[in-house]
């Protein structure tokens, strides 16, 4: 058998993921995160009185329990299982979101008349669509995230997610392909409404500011500190920042396995949408004890408990619902 096309397409997509600008994982993302990290600890033994040595920074930023732990094994299985199926979800969802936005479209020119073109400045439209969609990605991944949550079954496939015992950037690669289709149909809508609304206001179609295709908002977020939301490094915002953005400990605590901090903070960069639907947890500014994992979870870490149970699990929440069989004394008597 050749497996040459095969193996081109699986590199392809990992050039795409490491060396594109716009990828949720880029190189370049990945770097700011180590510069972020690193600058962090330094600062936090300056404020302790105690000297920087980069050894010991070092140590911090790749400490051994996290390293070996199978929960980490895991998550490095997954990003090559994802780098590939993720490929297919996304390309499924593409077609989610020309249908949605050309139907908006004419539903607005239904309703309201034909479109105008508008008078504004390009960089002005521009500008103003590429806000739209950042805030329609966040409010898709919020009503996805929230909605896992809440229906048992959808939660069947995300809790492989929460599965995981220790968190590293590489935990954003831990989820099951049916939540990967589910998420990225969702986030297809979303954008597609926004994006659809957008080019009905300014007459013509208005491309947002991206790099590599990705929102530029989104990528100053990714390198920013997206990409430390699933590390072991406690950066809480308080006061107004902590009702707006979502820093690594708000994120953390989503994934705490005390039930405090269930059902809490489902934003990816903004805490908007939590804070006005009622969601928000502001972590303290000192660390809080936390587990992470699932304790209801068995065969976590393999492939029978992360990719085949959740589906057997999953069609034991639809059994109740299907139309129960009538006994053979029943049927002989009708």
């Amino acid at each position: 058998m050749d497996f040459s096309a095969g193996i081109s397409f699986f590199f392809g997509q990992l050039d795409k993921l490491l060396f594109s600008l716009g990828s949720h994982f880029s190189i370049t993302s990945l770097f700011a995160a180590l510069i972020v990290s690193a600058l962090f600890f330094a600062w936090q033994r300056h404020r302790r009185g105690r000297r920087i040595r980069w050894r010991t920074i070092a140590r911090a930023l790749f400490p051994r329990r996290i390293m070996r732990h199978a929960s980490n094994q895991a998550d490095i299985f997954y990003l090559f299982f994802n780098v590939f199926m993720f490929s297919v979800l996304f390309g499924w969802a593409i077609l989610s979101y020309q249908f949605v936005s050309n139907g908006i479209i004419a539903g607005l020119v239904a309703l309201a008349g034909p479109v105008t073109p508008s008078t504004l400045p390009l960089y002005v439209s521009r500008s103003i669509i590429t806000v739209m969609l950042f805030l329609a990605y966040e409010l898709g991944y919020w009503f996805n995230h929230w909605l896992s949550h809440k229906v048992p079954l959808l939660w069947e496939f995300h809790k492989v997610h929460h599965t995981a015992e220790v968190l590293t950037p590489l935990t954003n690669f831990r989820v099951h392909p049916i939540y990967g289709w589910i998420f990225a149909n969702i986030l297809a809508i979303s954008a597609a409404t926004a994006n659809g609304v957008g080019n009905y206001m300014f007459g013509d179609t208005a491309y947002q500011y991206a790099l590599s295709d990705t929102n530029i908002i989104l990528v100053l977020f990714i390198h920013a500190y997206v990409h430390l939301q699933h590390t072991h490094m406690w950066i809480s915002f308080r006061g107004a920042l902590g009702r707006i953005l979502v820093p690594p400990a708000h994120h953390q605590v989503h994934h705490s396995a005390n039930p405090k901090h269930f059902n809490k903070n489902y934003g990816s960069c903004l805490a908007l949408w939590d804070w006005m639907f009622g969601t928000l947890y502001v972590p303290a500014k000192q660390r809080e004890p936390l587990v992470f994992g699932v304790t209801d979870h068995q065969n976590a870490h393999t492939v029978k408990g992360e990719l085949v149970d959740p589906f057997v699990k999953a069609a034991g929440h639809l059994k109740p619902a299907l139309p129960k069989p009538v006994p053979v004394a029943e049927r002989k008597q009708a």
